[in-house]
């Protein structure tokens, strides 16, 4: 019997925490709907795990704080975004994220389609065939 990989759906990589702040069925909801595009747009993303925080105290006027981080192969990716509404907050995080995992994909694909070439200090010796 061959051993079957059980597809991960993006609800079980998805973490959604709030500090200071009730989470609410629609917030819950907001955030996972503009996590499953990230998830779309790269199949080898680890974990997602998103922060909401409401800071009351900031000069008189309620703001909310989106973190973001992405687990990924290579180094993580970590993005915080300050509004004043927390459903802007958490689109603009998304895209922030989005446009982070794009730079990356084609960093990646510069590298593949244009290898460069290695210089060695030392002359290699020659193979009699």
């Amino acid at each position: 019997m061959k051993n079957q990989t059980i597809p991960s759906s993006a609800a079980d990589r998805l973490i959604v925490r709030g500090i200071h702040l009730e989470l609410t069925e629609a917030l819950k909801n907001a955030v996972e709907s503009k996590c499953e595009k990230l998830f779309r747009h790269q199949e080898r993303i680890v974990r997602i795990r998103v922060d909401l925080e409401h800071d009351k105290l900031h000069k008189g006027k309620p703001r909310f704080i989106a973190k973001g981080h992405i687990e990924i192969g290579g180094p993580d990716m970590i993005v915080s975004i300050t509004d004043e509404d927390a459903y802007k907050a958490i689109d603009l995080m998304t895209q922030k994220l989005d446009r982070l995992l794009r730079v990356r994909a084609t960093a990646y694909k510069k590298k593949r389609l244009h290898p460069r070439a290695v210089e060695l200090p030392v002359d290699l010796p020659k193979v009699a065939c």
